[in-house]
This record gives structure tokens, sequence and C-alpha cells, in this order.
């Protein structure tokens, strides 16, 4: 194997040869199942992954969210056979694949680069694992292929695999078309079929979608988790996107710092967020956090129907700092009576479709705070307007103030009577 980052990675796949397939049952239906423990691997004095453990079921969609230097590659790597591990175990099915070259892990790889051949077609670039593994270096040669039956077979079914696999993607009419004359949808889709004619137990995607425009990405990342289920394949998928993930995803795990925060359901993250990085990473285009303390001088402890509890506990026993998404909150022009309103002045406002982001700052010019409106009310909130911001108190999120050290708070605001 040559540079794992260019097109020589197409080892990846099964054994180059079906006796060595076979060895130990490697290739066997409970191949799907992965399983990583306590797992490090280092770059120098730098640990790129620390202690990261988790499980994935056979058939899974799993995705691997974070922060860009979080790991996540780095981790698909080093399931995959590409980056050498500093401790920790990682099991494909029933058995460890420590010491197991790339190409015996039973894996498939799809970079965001796409890695395709050049100077093949995207016929010659869907063939190529195939041939690699299953045709001797004779009967690649034209003239083997003409003189033995058993050469010609292979060819024959290696062909029709390849048209199978093309028809799929919907990319038939571009098997005779060199990876120049295809766009990039295209290309991503000619790399996935190169790794998914192996066959493989395990897919792994690390941000092949990352160089797709904003409408393509979207049409392609449905037609990748529809290919997924129709395959079976247990797949694992890096991205830095919140909003990709939670899409198409059985579960997520969320990295940050080479370590592994939380893992969950999509509905599972955005309801029970493990802790503030978690949450303001889910969270777009921003969340909206306040100190306890700041909270309680601006709006008291009471409203006319009683006590403020906000995340099942009173304000007024909250030592921390609250935090509450743009979808959980409003602006109105007059204060609504039982809920928290913080009187703040309009910034400006991002149209989003049919919705639109105000960003707004407490009076006194505190951190911004974000509040999602009907793309239709932007008119009515120019900048400089004044309003009350009023939040859901069942949809705050309470998280102790270590975890907001490193962010400004919210001056007191002016509290609405």
């Amino acid at each position: 194997m040559k540079d794992a980052r260019g097109p020589d990675v197409d080892a990846i796949g099964r054994s180059s040869s079906p006796a060595t397939r076979g060895k130990g049952d490697f290739m066997n239906e409970a191949a799907s199942r992965l399983g990583i423990r306590d797992l490090s691997c280092r770059y120098g004095e730098t640990l790129a992954l620390d202690g990261v453990g988790f499980d994935v079921a056979p058939g899974e969609f799993v995705s691997i969210l974070g922060p860009s230097g979080c790991g996540k590659s780095t981790l698909l790597r080093a399931i995959a056979g590409l980056e050498p591990v500093a401790g920790g175990e990682i099991r494909i099915g029933d058995r460890s694949v420590e010491g197991l070259a790339p190409k015996d892990r039973g894996v498939a790889f799809v970079f965001q680069s796409y890695a395709l051949y050049p100077h093949m077609t995207c016929r010659q670039n869907l063939a190529a694992p195939l041939v690699m593994r299953e045709l001797s270096a004779l009967e690649r040669v034209g003239a083997a292929r003409l003189l033995s039956p058993r050469a010609r077979a292979k060819h024959r079914s290696i062909a029709a695999r390849v048209m199978a696999t093309a028809q799929m993607l919907g990319i038939d009419h571009l098997l005779d078309r060199r990876p120049a004359a295809l766009s990039g949808g295209q290309r991503q889709r000619v790399a996935l079929g190169r790794a998914l004619i192996r066959e493989p137990r395990l897919f792994l995607l690390d941000e092949p979608l990352a160089n797709l425009d904003a409408a393509l990405r979207n049409r392609t990342r449905s037609d990748l988790r529809a290919l997924q289920r129709r395959i079976g394949a247990t797949t694992l998928f890096v991205t830095h996107d919140q909003s990709e993930a939670m899409a198409i995803s059985d579960r997520v795990i969320v990295m940050f710092e080479g370590r592994v925060r939380q893992i969950g359901t999509p509905d599972e993250l955005y309801r029970h967020p493990a802790d503030l990085d978690v949450a303001r990473f889910l969270s777009q285009p921003h969340l909206n956090v306040i100190d306890a303390a700041t909270l309680r001088a601006a709006i008291g402890e009471r409203t006319a129907h009683g006590d403020i509890v906000l995340g099942g506990r009173p304000l007024a026993a909250i030592d921390g700092v609250v935090a509450f998404r743009p979808e959980h909150a409003g602006i109105r022009r007059r204060h609504e009576p039982g809920l928290p309103g913080l009187h703040v002045v309009v910034d400006h406002a991002e149209h989003a479709g049919v919705e639109a982001h105000l960003f707004v700052r407490t009076m006194g010019g505190g951190e911004p705070c974000v509040v999602r409106i009907a793309s239709e009310a932007i008119g009515q909130w120019p900048p400089g307007s004044e309003g009350v911001l009023q939040f859901q108190t069942g949809a705050v999120h309470v998280f102790p103030r270590a975890e907001a050290a490193t962010q400004p708070t919210t001056p007191p605001a002016r509290a609405v009577a």
C-alpha cells in the first residue's frame, strides 16, 4: 500500500484471496459488529484519541460528530488500520483486528477527496478493487482473458457487478467517462460505488459530502442513508455538520479533544445534552447561555404565577448557567405574564428561508442571544428596535458554571416589570 490518502488505499477491503478471507471465518455475518475499547492514539506528544470506547451493532448507522481536530478522522483511520494505535482494542465481528493489515479487516473507506484513479474510466474505477482481489496478475492481461475460460468467467462476473452497482447509484450512464468529466456529486457516487462493490461488513465514511454544494449535499445524504438501509452494512460516518448527523443517524457519537462526550440517538442528544459543549455544538446558529445569578438579578425569582422553574429546578436554587435554543425563545413588544422576560435590542437578522434568526443583545450590551422567527416578520424588527425576549421554561438546560468559565456571561439586563 502506498500513501494512505491516495488511490492505492483501495486495497482496503476483503482479503486478497479466498483462502485468506476464510481464515478464522473473519468475513462471516458477525464481522459487521464493531467494538472499541479504551482506544488511544498519539502523534508525538499529542494525544489524538484518549480512551475512546463504544459499540456499534450490526447494520447500524452511527455518525461521529465534533469540531475540527477532535479526533474523528483519526478514529476512522485507526479502525481501518491506517493509523497505529497507542493502546486499547478494536474488534470487528468476534475478533480483535490487532496486527491485521487494512485489506484483511473487511472494511471499506471513502475519503473526503474521493481518491479516484484519474486515468481510469468510472467503469475501471469501480472494477479496480475486484480486479485486484479476484484476478491473478496473469488473468488481468488481455491475452489471458481471451484464452482462459476461467479468466473470461471472472471478467464477466466483475462486469456484471460493476453494472449492478452503477445502476443502484444511478451512474450507469457515466461508466465510460473519466473523473475529470464528472461533477462533484457524480465523483462522490463513483467513490461510494467503489467501496460498496466490495460488499463490506463495515463501511467507513470520512466526510464524503463535504465537497458538495448545499442542495446536492442534502439530496445525497438522503440517498446515502437509503442505500445503507438497503445493503445493511454497518456504517460509521464522520462529519462536523450537526444537522447532517442528526438527520441520517441511528445514533451519534459526539467527540471533543479526542474523547467521547456523549453517545445517543439524535433525539436524546437534542433533548438531554450531557454538557454545555454538546449543547452548544448541537444548537444552530447559537445557544443562548445566561448566568443564573445574572438572570435572577434581571427578572427575579417569581412571577405572578409562582416560582420561576427552569429545567425542573427553581431559579432561586440554580448555581450555574441556564441555556436555551433559538427555537425555544420568542420576542414581543410587551412582556407576557407568566414567562421570564428580558429587555433586548435588535442587532441584525439572518434570513434562513421559511424562518429567520434574529440576533439581539440584552439591554446593557451583553452577550448576543438569538431568537427564531418567521421570515416574513423580519421587517417588524429592524436593527435598533427594542423588545422583550421570553423563553420556554420547560426547554431550558442547566449546566455547572465551570463549563461556561471560558465563555463570557451576560451582564445584568434591565428587568421587565
